[in-house]
């Protein structure tokens, strides 16, 4: 059997990878890949980013299926090209993808649907939008409507940076065509954490939980990334939230998704912040796994994965179940000098594990903004590296990949030390 995932980055990686050790598979081509996957062993890049030559090369090597990972992708209608041509894939259709790809129709939807979320505006007149901010007080949050490459969200302590944030998207243009319109939300209070489920139209399979952490320096200070590090299970979420996700976040979103003519299938992410009294509300919908928070549930996964996503692509998920390790996966990102703003490339990368991501059974290094320059392999990203290790505990887990970051260098590069400190004096989450 020969799969495609499509995607460049850890994601990516970690899926391929899971896909790559079931016995049913040849190869996992991966375009257009990484420095990673062109060394891991049964993955092969595909230097092909141009859908419709996709889609032939899909035909030609008569592969099985075809999974998406970012976001992109999904958005230029990648799902109704391949289905159009008769070839199997796992993603939502263009038009689902705007659960994603705007803000302002997730938000709209999500009210029509009554999922629980931030109340809100969206605004295309910067002065519209500085007179709500005045209205609102802070903090409160700016986002892009649009696909912003995890730069598109401004949680603004205070007026001013709010009001910064809407000139520099509506005025200044400096994110470009994702920033033409602004959705505007309240700030909800409590802790974040990431549910994801794989949708096959009518049935939903949840994945393990997780958390990641957003910003970039310890104690979470800093600037938003695409994430810094992420764990699994994730213990704030427990049984009780667990069920309560279902029940009023994603059930209502897939059937509201179906009533509104428009079915669901793929990844599905929500985005959770859950307060102190156990209550989540979607912060936020993706149409794909979460980086970095698919390296370790792709880790904690102790089954056939591809089994799992030929169930996802016959419409039978409800016949299907995924054995999870009970340890705890954490991952910890290794990111270039300069980023979020401005990541360095071409900087040598040293004491990587040979002939593939395992460093050992319980350890492995995921890559994202890498690149192969012959027997080298250089930073090519703002986020490099996912190194993610196993652990009967957050701690021991978090212990063991820190342990192996300390024999990786590449100038410049800097990650937060404290990855799963939320977790730690939590009790066992599922």
């Amino acid at each position: 059997m020969k799969i495609l995932v499509v995607g460049s980055g850890g994601r990516e990686h970690a899926l391929a990878w899971r896909l790559a050790r079931s016995r049913r598979v040849q190869v996992v081509y991966v375009a257009p890949g990484n420095g990673g996957t062109a060394r891991e062993p049964n993955l092969m890049n595909v230097p092909i980013t141009d859908l419709n030559t996709l889609a032939a090369f899909a035909e030609r090597e008569k592969v099985a299926f075809t999974v998406v990972g970012p976001e992109a992708p999904l958005a230029a209608g990648i799902v109704d090209l391949f289905r159009a041509r008769g070839l199997r894939i796992f993603g939502p259709t263009q038009r689902a993808a705007q659960l994603e790809s705007s803000k302002d129709f997730a938000k709209a939807f999500m009210k029509r649907h009554r999922i629980p979320t931030a109340d809100y505006e969206t605004f295309t007149d910067p002065a519209a939008a500085h007179a709500y901010v005045e209205r609102r007080g802070a903090p409160i949050v700016v986002k892009a409507d649009g696909l912003a490459a995890g730069k598109g969200v401004v949680v603004a302590a205070t007026a001013q940076e709010a009001h910064a944030a809407i000139d520099a998207m509506l005025v200044d243009n400096r994110i470009g065509e994702a920033g033409a319109r602004v959705v505007i939300e309240d700030h909800l209070q409590g802790e974040e954490a990431s549910f994801i489920v794989m949708v096959d139209g009518h049935h939903i399979l949840p994945l393990a939980s997780s958390q990641d952490h957003k910003r970039l320096h310890d104690d979470d200070q800093g600037p938003n990334t695409g994430g810094m590090g992420a764990y699994s299970p994730a213990p704030v979420v427990t049984p009780a939230i667990h069920a309560r996700v279902l029940r009023e976040i994603i059930k209502p979103a897939v059937e509201g998704m179906a009533a509104d003519g428009i079915p669901y299938t793929g990844f599905l992410y929500a985005g959770l912040m859950i307060d102190a009294e156990g209550h989540p509300r979607t912060l936020e919908f993706n149409c794909r796994m979460g980086d970095p928070e698919t390296q370790p549930i792709m880790v904690r996964v102790k089954n056939d994965f591809v089994e799992v996503m030929e169930h996802a692509l016959a419409g039978t998920l409800d016949r299907a179940a995924i054995d999870w390790d009970r340890r705890t996966a954490l991952g910890v990102v290794l990111a270039a000098e300069g980023y979020p703003e401005s990541p360095r490339r071409g900087d040598e990368i040293v004491g990587l594990p040979a002939g593939g991501s395992a460093i050992d059974e319980d350890c492995f290094v995921f890559h994202a903004g890498t690149a192969v320059d012959g027997a080298r392999t250089l930073t090519a990203g703002g986020r490099v590296l996912c190194v993610t290790a196993l652990g009967d505990s957050v701690k021991m887990a978090r212990t063991r990949a820190y342990r192996a970051i300390d024999s990786i260098r590449f100038e410049g590069m800097h990650y937060r030390r404290d990855i799963g400190h939320r977790a730690i004096g939590r009790g066992p989450a599922r």
